[in-house]
């Protein structure tokens, strides 16, 4: 069994950042990544469905180490992942990942004082390896098995059926009805992409949440940085962009209110009254769950040039051709996709023990 000072647990985002950061600041230690699929890049490279891109901007979700240089701070995962292997090229990392390693178990021996990882192989055989430290960057998501509720009558329905995590690539959908099930980032992210290639595109949503636009670039990024060096730049927009999203967080828990009717101003300053108060009044107060942001309006343009449109409400039943609301209201289309969500983990999934008795993590997690 090979041993070594560092098991990461995952080559995307995070398991490449915390390999460079092994290279850069321990080079003396010795470590592997165990990647339970075949490429760099994690959710950025898993998902492909339309319009997939970061919610946040890159000068903070990228690497501290690596600036962003491109034009979007609002990437298009195509760029993130891009951005990804270019780190692990960078850093020569990719000899140390093991690839299609889906790691099962992960064991502490308290004699030995090591951790000892056994990984499922494509073959249907095992491997395992062991570290003096473990560092779990596996995400936070099931990777085979999304978040997928059932919907009365959904064998009546004679369209195709898609959930965004296995978007097949071949797929033509311009000219379509495409009906879109929830409105959370993936959501408000397919719907604009869908009809700028042609698509007729309904969101179907249960209550509002919060939509917040913002440009795609940043102004004062890209300024800095042709008169700035490099890495000079990019930590001046680090440091602006995590002090004002740090503001405005706090600014939602001291003055929730005020903040509510600021944010649901500015979006009926882009769709007007009657449009917010249907469709983008949450019962709940910014921040109490997470908020969607939308790179240049591009949802608000889609509504506005009626390429796309939103149901507000419960769904009674899927039909042959759609859906059909709780109060009656019937929405037609030729493909649906659920965006429902994705299956929540604890540690990727992963079966842990101390010393052979198996850990119940509810058990030993503390929350606030």
């Amino acid at each position: 069994m090979d041993h070594v000072n560092v098991i990461i647990v995952g080559a995307g985002l995070s398991g490449v950042g915390a390999a460079a950061h092994l290279k850069r600041n321990c080079p003396s230690k010795t470590f592997t990544l165990l990647e339970g699929r075949s490429a760099v890049g994690g959710t950025w490279d898993l998902f492909r469905y339309p319009g997939i891109r970061s919610d946040s901007d890159m000068h903070t979700l990228g690497y501290s180490f690596k600036p962003w240089t491109e034009a979007k701070a609002i990437a298009d995962g195509p760029s993130i992942r891009k951005y990804v292997n270019e780190t692990a090229d960078e850093f020569d990392i990719r000899r140390h990942i093991r690839f299609d390693h889906k790691v099962q178990t992960a064991s502490w021996d308290s004699e030995q004082a090591r951790w000892i990882l056994t990984s499922a192989l494509p073959d249907g055989s095992s491997a395992s390896v062991s570290g003096d430290f473990l560092f779990m960057c596996g995400g936070y998501y099931s990777y085979d098995k999304p978040h997928r509720p059932e919907f009365p009558g959904e064998d009546r329905y004679q369209g195709q059926v898609l959930h965004p995590q296995f978007w097949p690539e071949d797929l033509d959908y311009q000219g379509k009805k495409v009906i879109v099930i929830g409105s959370g980032a993936t959501a408000m992210t397919m719907v604009p992409s869908m009809t700028q290639k042609g698509a007729q595109v309904t969101m179907v949503q249960r209550s509002p949440t919060y939509v917040v636009s913002r440009p795609a670039e940043d102004k004062i990024a890209n300024t800095l940085r042709k008169w700035l060096p490099e890495k000079v730049a990019y930590a001046i927009t680090r440091l602006k962009n995590t002090t004002l999203s740090g503001y405005f967080y706090r600014r939602t828990r001291t003055h929730p209110e005020r903040t509510k009717a600021q944010l649901l101003q500015m979006a009926t300053q882009n769709l007007g009254e009657d449009m917010v108060k249907a469709h983008f009044t949450p019962s709940y107060n910014p921040w109490d769950q997470r908020m969607c942001l939308i790179p240049d309006g591009d949802l608000y343009k889609a509504l506005n040039q009626k390429q796309a449109q939103v149901v507000t409400g419960e769904i009674d039943t899927w039909t042959e051709s759609g859906l059909k609301m709780a109060d009656g209201t019937e929405v037609e289309g030729d493909i649906m996709v659920t965006a429902t969500g994705i299956t929540l983990t604890v540690m990727s999934g992963i079966q842990f023990d101390l010393d052979g008795t198996p850990i119940n993590f509810p058990d030993t997690f503390t929350y606030k």
